[in-house]
């Protein structure tokens, strides 16, 4: 009887469940950015939600939850409840890099959370302070040659990809600039036009309204190509640094154990915004290169991102903290 009673009691929940996802959602949805108001992630968010909100039937409102780099507030959704209400909009290195980083997470990004989708893609742009001046990367990085230690640079967070990036250029180079990481690419930014820092590589929605505006001086681009939105600015590579490519990628996730239905109604829904003109157009004039897809293509790329960065932060011999 009691074996009876449990298989009943196994179906009904089964029944629930599968009663829940179809009734989702049934209230607001929470999008948790692990980074601060302004931030290249938050406005992508923001962007995103005016038409997903209608898309869903409810309310979806951004929380920002930033810091360690984008820790906490990654850790924060893998350890809330999976009930299809909480979903985190993350960038690299707390979803991938940090892995490899950190000797201790106090989470598993690819154990503790599902794959979403990923929402999209931006080369960062190396900007310099006008009171540096140079304007271009080769006297750029003949300044950081002939003063070693006399510059510094600024960051998203130790681990971000804006970090990592540079530490990449001064392990090709052989040059040596301090690392100071900020919570947002909108503060390294004030950082670097009050004279605080002196150069840092950022997404361009927060280097180019001020290079354009003449507050600092935008040299290159991070990625293999020239990027289609700033075909005016060369890439590292262009530029005479070898084998440099560190661009921040952005992907929704939720926590693990959330409904797959939900999931893929989630990912559904996002992929259809990212394929709208208007929200398209918004954002590739924040310098964001839309993408959308599949939970397991998200995965699948996860992995490769992986791959390919585990061997260069280890034989770089990156830290968290430089």
């Amino acid at each position: 009887m009691t074996r009876f009673r449990l298989m009943a009691c196994a179906l009904i929940a089964l029944s629930s469940a599968a009663a829940s996802a179809q009734d989702w959602p049934a209230r607001t949805v929470r999008i948790v950015v692990p980074f601060g108001a302004g931030s290249s992630p938050d406005i992508l968010a923001r962007v995103i939600n005016d038409k997903l909100a209608a898309r869903l039937g409810q309310p979806v409102i951004v929380e920002n939850k930033p810091g360690a780099g984008g820790n906490s507030g990654t850790d924060l959704v893998a350890k809330a409840a999976p009930d299809g209400y909480t979903f985190l909009l993350s960038v690299n290195a707390p979803l991938v890099y940090n892995t490899v980083l950190y000797k201790r997470l106090p989470y598993d990004p690819f154990r503790d959370l599902a794959p979403v989708t990923l929402a999209a893609t931006t080369p960062n742009v190396c900007a310099v302070s006008n009171g540096m001046g140079v304007d271009s990367v080769k006297g750029w990085l003949e300044a950081l040659k002939r003063n070693p230690g006399q510059y510094n640079f600024a960051s998203t967070g130790s681990g971000s990809i804006a970090h990592l990036g540079v530490e990449l250029i001064k392990a090709r180079t052989k040059s040596f600039a301090v690392h100071i990481p900020y919570a947002s690419s909108g503060q390294a930014v004030t950082a670097i036009i009050a004279g605080d820092v002196h150069f840092a590589c950022l997404p361009p929605v927060a280097i180019m309204p001020q290079a354009k505006a003449g507050r600092l001086k935008a040299l290159a681009v991070t990625s293999a190509e020239r990027f289609d939105l700033l075909p005016e600015l060369p890439t590292l590579r262009e530029s005479g640094i070898a084998d440099i490519q560190a661009e921040p990628w952005f992907a929704y996730m939720a926590p693990q154990g959330t409904p797959p239905e939900v999931v893929q109604r989630m990912s559904r829904e996002i992929s259809a915004v990212l394929k709208d003109p208007e929200t398209r157009q918004r954002l590739q004039g924040a310098y964001f290169n839309p993408v959308g897809g599949t939970p397991q293509e998200l995965a699948k790329f996860m992995k490769e991102e992986l791959a390919r960065w585990k061997p260069v932060i280890e034989r770089a011999g990156l830290k968290p903290e430089n």
